[in-house]
């Protein structure tokens, strides 16, 4: 069948080129009754095309024209109802006097002809291939008008009629001729003021039934006139809706060519019309409020139904319908639509969808009865059927059956209703159009979050375009479909990345947290002294920056209204996308409420990774988390209108960022070796061991022990080196990353410092025979030997540089640890208080059990066990396996060469760092840990050897863990002293007259040394350098004179002026209890300067004195000065994590004067 249709097709085509023509001679005879029903429709397209009326009789409102509180309407049901197919109206006329151009020589077809050209361009044929229209009425039917006014003005003498036929003749000339121009300036202003109307009264009814869904699904008792009004303005009101969005997107892109100029024009169609959007979220909202009551709607149209049946069997058994001569076949009819009403079920059941029942024949019998009272062969006509029925005083019979036929339709027929006049699957041909409106006005001025619904609605009707006939376009067409919803969701979760993003901004929010900085803030007060009163007073920051609270200014107004605009936008949009329904398109479901939960967190993981650093540099911690916090109210305030948890997702983002190894790796304390971390946390980690620890930059980093940070002599990119290792932006990197992003960048230092420990055990082992020269000749006093022995050590200067770099790793990851605990005891308290109390009383052994050794690790990590340095690196090479050679005996030999190298001579003591200007205090602290940590590994080892001989049994005596942790002790503290010992006797042995610079550097590293090493008493460096020296050294430095550098000088301290210093009244530092830790040189008590001394300066002491003299504690040589007493333990054997005070009033300071 469907082939042999096809042919006859192609025979139609090939018979006529063109096919208009051949069309054109075919329904010639029709034509008469074609130019009648055009005729007939004429009175609603001049209705539909008349905005100004539309608006002010109320046709597309269900209120009163003049009275928005009365619910009525003066426009007829049947008038709205007909405003339904007014397209279909619109495309007949223009197809009509396409193919019958003779019916436009009536009078009336001029006007009907010119409304609907100047409102359209082209004419859809199928699916999106359309003809211009102007330039086929210019071909086809311009000429039959030409020629029928050739032939009335021939023919003028001899009829009457010749020239009314001219005139109308000329008149469509002339209005052909001239409305393809008007058409181009015209038709998008015509449409857009539509769409206008549109957009304000679909406001008013999607409110107007939302509140009254009872008029849609009547369940009380309502007018039957309201009701039948109703209905139609709903279907009317999408029809008409639906015409004038396929019509936007039809014109899109199109260009019309003028006969005239030969040229073509593109016409103006605003692709920013932001009506588009609201009308496609009034259907949207119709249709679903139409489905949402479509089961109440079928019962109310099933009652009316049953009642409709007693009022026409009434009527028709009327008087006036009884003297009626009414044929048996009308008659029949009749009886017939009687006899489909009465057998309508009862909706008496609850469950009303489950009632099935067609009324097709019903609706044809009626429409047989219409054409049989409409025809002009009938004995009755349609006016002697309403006479003899309206004299009742009630409805006639003919408005019995319309409303009847229209009722039938909402039971049987609602879901083709709304498919026919609300579906918009014609759009599918104008996707790309689609996609491109919707990003230019969805996120625009007038744009609407909850238009997002209806935009994403359409793609569900885009594979009902496909033909089943060619089964490759339901694919293609699913497809595209599927690919259309992608594009918007992406467009969506852009605009909502963006809404957050600029609340995100420095001009959003951050423009609310301005806050002067110190040096701001006395940069102003520095100005504001020396202005006027009133420009003191004045909101603008007159010192080149905005104060604190210029917001609310009267001109800073916009800014703070378009955050309030963004902010209700982003809770709109959150709100809209949380309550849509998944959107199906075939078996491809999309839920935005997961896009949107994945847009929010990959958002906020770029921001995250984008503010990290700043030009290739890392942001400050601090100002990190701010922006974090930031950022993450800006989540909390979208979250409130989504129904998922945002937060929870908030911290899977930063604990992927600082954990992304195997879940079951979090269970496990040790930690495998190729566990992965997050990138942020990698960067940031990679960041300060390069750069604070290598110093790959050549920054100058610098410890300052006393301020517990690193300092820099030029900025580490955008930074200088303090303003991200002060100890409160580390606790800002904690607070950040959390436990695991600490356990990071500890395990970084560690392996870090391992290889450094690695160099040293390579020197050890290289200069081994070297080293056993060097401790021969120190033993034996042969000053020659050692030194002819010391200049064969290989690479030194390289190792102490290790070493230094070593000490820097140990200090930064104390800060760490120690920022690390007041995190925990901020956050957990008792956790904190837990490991404060449990370390206190673990048990002291070696070899330590697993369990114990766990738990000092934690405890370390939090910053709460004292002797921070030695577990860490006594930790480091347990797990590399150091420290297992026999060379390592020779380690205090190879320490103390470090005396001779060349590194002294550039090295200055500085009273405002307590700490040298080469780090050099870092290489004590470097010193301290190695041998106190190689002890222990070492006794272990060997505890562990022993233990094998011995087939497990245990001596008798006293716990032998307990005995070797007291023996590792004091292996410790014998070490240390023979360190200092030949440290001592290398630095007195070398110095001379004309060798003095680096005296004093190394006598203040040796003091330093036993302030930082729990293991070795000050009463251990009194044996070999006196008090005295150390108390002249340190009164140099804290003095009560201005700040100049000491230098080296041949002449008495007394007669240089280079012993001046600062401050007038030094500072005493409390001495601390054995119970705190000791810490860096901070704790130690120091005055603070002023100034950085350079220690080449002359003492009066004797040193060769020195060399033979043993002095017991510090001496009073002022007689204006306190005499202190020292208290310290003259048992220069004792040991312990807290050695005692140097000085009586200070642990490490000197003394105080008065």
């Amino acid at each position: 069948m469907f082939l042999s249709l096809l042919y006859s097709l192609v025979q139609f085509i090939d018979s006529y080129d063109p096919p208009l023509k051949g069309l054109q001679e075919d329904l010639n005879f029709v034509s008469p009754r074609i130019g009648e029903v055009l005729e007939a429709v004429g009175p609603i397209i001049f209705l539909s095309t008349d905005t100004k009326k539309l608006r002010n009789e109320g046709f597309l409102s269900p209120y009163h024209p003049r009275y928005p509180d009365i619910l009525t309407n003066s426009a007829h049901p049947l008038r709205a109802q007909d405003l339904a197919n007014v397209t279909a109206y619109r495309e007949w006329v223009l197809f009509g006097y396409l193919v019958c151009p003779d019916e436009l020589r009536r009078v009336t077809s001029i006007d009907i002809a010119l409304v609907v050209l100047k409102e359209n361009l082209v004419l859809t044929l199928f699916r999106d291939e359309y003809i211009l229209l102007h330039e086929e009425y210019q071909l086809y039917v311009l000429p039959r008008i030409l020629e029928s006014k050739k032939m009335a003005k021939s023919g003028r003498t001899k009829q009457k009629e010749a020239d009314m036929e001219y005139n109308v003749a000329k008149q469509v000339e002339k209005m052909i001729s001239e409305v393809h121009e008007q058409a181009i300036l015209s038709c998008d202003a015509i449409h857009r003021e539509r769409r206008i109307l549109l957009k304000q009264e679909i406001g008013r009814m999607v409110l107007f039934f939302t509140d009254q869904p009872s008029l849609l699904a009547p369940n009380i008792q309502v007018h039957f006139y309201i009701k039948d009004m109703l209905l139609g303005l709903f279907c009317g009101f999408i029809s008409l809706t639906q015409c004038e969005v396929i019509w936007y997107f039809q014109h899109v892109g199109v260009a019309s060519s003028k006969s005239k100029t030969a040229r073509v024009v593109p016409v103006d169609i605003d692709p920013n019309d932001p009506t588009i959007g609201f009308l496609l979220d009034g259907m949207d909202h119709l249709c679903c409020l139409v489905r949402k009551y479509i089961a109440a709607i079928r019962g109310y149209s099933l009652s009316y139904l049953s009642s409709s049946a007693g009022r026409i069997r009434f009527l028709l058994g009327t008087p006036g319908m009884v003297a009626l001569d009414i044929d048996a076949s009308l008659k029949g009819l009749l009886q017939q639509i009687v006899h489909h009403l009465e057998h309508l079920p009862k909706p008496q059941s609850e469950n009303i969808s489950a009632i099935t029942c067609d009324l097709s024949d019903f609706r044809k019998d009626w429409l047989s009865i219409l054409l049989m009272v409409t025809s002009s062969r009938s004995s009755i006509n349609i006016r002697h059927l309403e006479k003899a029925t309206v004299s009742t005083g009630k409805e006639g019979l003919l408005s019995e059956g319309n409303a009847a036929y229209n009722w039938s339709r909402c039971v049987d027929e609602l879901e083709s209703l709304l498919s026919k006049h609300g579906s918009l699957r014609k759009l599918y041909f104008y996707h790309q159009h689609l996609t491109a409106v919707f990003r230019n006005t969805m996120f625009g001025p007038e744009g609407r979050p909850q238009h997002c619904c209806a935009w994403l609605g359409i793609a569900s009707s885009f594979p009902e375009c496909a033909s089943p006939v060619v089964p490759e376009e339901v694919t293609k067409f699913g497809r595209d479909a599927v690919l259309y919803v992608e594009s918007l969701i992406e467009s969506i979760m852009g605009g909502l990345e963006g809404l957050i993003n600029i609340l995100d901004s420095e001009g959003g929010f951050g423009a609310l947290e301005n806050q002067l900085l110190p040096e701001q803030a006395a940069s102003y007060l520095n100005y504001a002294s020396r202005v006027s009163i009133a420009s003191y007073k004045s909101p603008k920051g007159t010192a080149g920056f905005p104060l604190p609270g210029h917001e609310s200014f009267p001109e800073n107004n916009s800014s703070i209204k378009m955050l309030e605009a963004a902010m209700q936008r982003l809770t709109n949009l959150c709100s809209v996308l949380n309550d849509m329904e998944p959107i199906c398109v075939l078996n491809h479901v999309f839920v935005l409420r997961e896009y949107m939960r994945e847009c929010i967190l990959g958002n906020f993981r770029r921001r995250l990774l984008g503010v990290l650093k700043t030009d290739n540099d890392l942001q400050r911690p601090s100002v990190l988390e701010s922006l974090i916090r930031r950022h993450v109210s800006i989540v909390h305030l979208a979250e409130q209108h989504i129904s998922m948890d945002i937060t929870q997702g908030i911290r899977e983002v930063l604990l992927s960022e600082a954990f992304s190894g195997p879940v079951s790796s979090l269970h496990l304390f040790e930690k495998p070796a190729d566990q992965h971390t997050g990138s942020a946390t990698e960067s940031v980690c990679n960041w300060y061991i390069e750069n604070i620890i290598k110093d790959v930059s050549g920054a100058g980093i610098l410890f300052v022990p006393i301020h517990k940070c690193f300092r820099s002599t030029r900025p580490v990119g955008g930074y200088f080196a303090e303003s991200v290792t002060d100890l409160s932006e580390l606790q800002a990197f904690v607070r950040i990353f959390g436990g695991y992003g600490v356990d990071r960048l500890d395990r970084m230092l560690k392996e870090h410092t391992a290889a450094l420990l690695n160099c040293i055990d390579t020197s050890l082992r290289s200069n081994r025979d070297v080293l056993e020269a060097v401790a021969s000749s120190l033993h034996a006093g042969d000053r020659i030997e050692r030194e002819a022995s010391m200049k064969q050590i290989v690479d030194l200067e390289t190792v102490i540089d290790f070493c230094i770099q070593a000490g820097l790793a140990l200090a930064f990851d104390r800060l760490l640890s120690e920022a690390s605990g007041a995190i925990l005891e901020e956050g957990a308290p008792l956790i904190h208080s837990l490991l404060t109390g449990v370390v206190k009383h673990l048990p002291d052994g070696v070899p330590e059990k697993e369990e114990i050794k766990r738990m000092r690790t934690v405890a370390n990590t939090a910053g709460v066990v004292s002797d921070h340095d030695s577990i860490w690196v006594r930790s480091i090479l347990e797990d590399v396996g150091g420290a297992s050679d026999g060379s390592w005996s020779l380690l205090p030999y190879l320490f103390a060469t470090f005396m001779t190298s060349n590194i002294w001579s550039t090295t200055a003591f500085n009273v405002d760092t307590e700490g040298f200007s080469n780090n050099i205090h870092c290489l004590a602290r470097c010193i301290s840990a190695v041998i106190a940590g190689s002890e222990f590994v070492r006794l272990e080892r060997e505890h562990q050897h022993q233990h094998s001989l011995n087939n497990g049994h245990a001596s008798g005596g006293m716990d032998p863990e307990l005995s070797s942790h007291m023996s590792a002790e004091a292996s410790i503290n014998s070490t240390l002293q023979l360190f200092v010992k030949l440290s001592a006797e290398m630095i007195l042995d070398s110095w001379s007259e004309t060798h003095r610079s680096h005296l004093v550097a190394q006598l203040i590293f040796l003091d330093q040394l036993c302030e930082i090493s729990p293991y070795l008493p000050r009463s251990s460096l009194e044996t070999h350098v006196p008090y005295a020296i150390l108390r002249s050294v340190y009164s140099q430095y804290y003095a009560d004179t201005p700040s100049t550098p000491l230098a080296i000088m041949n002449a008495s301290p007394r007669h240089s002026p280079a012993i001046l210093q600062a401050h007038a009244s030094p500072a005493l530092r409390h001495p601390r209890g054995d119970s705190t830790p000791p810490y860096y040189g901070n704790d130690s008590g120091y005055f603070k300067g002023s100034s950085s001394h350079s220690q080449e300066h002359l003492y009066e002491a004797d040193i060769s004195s020195i060399r033979n003299t043993r002095r017991s504690g510090p001496l009073d040589y002022g007689a204006n000065r306190n005499k202190v007493k020292s208290v310290e333990s003259s048992a220069s054997g004792s040991s312990g994590p807290s050695p005692l005070p140097r000085f009586a009033v200070s642990r490490s300071g000197p003394l105080a004067y008065k």
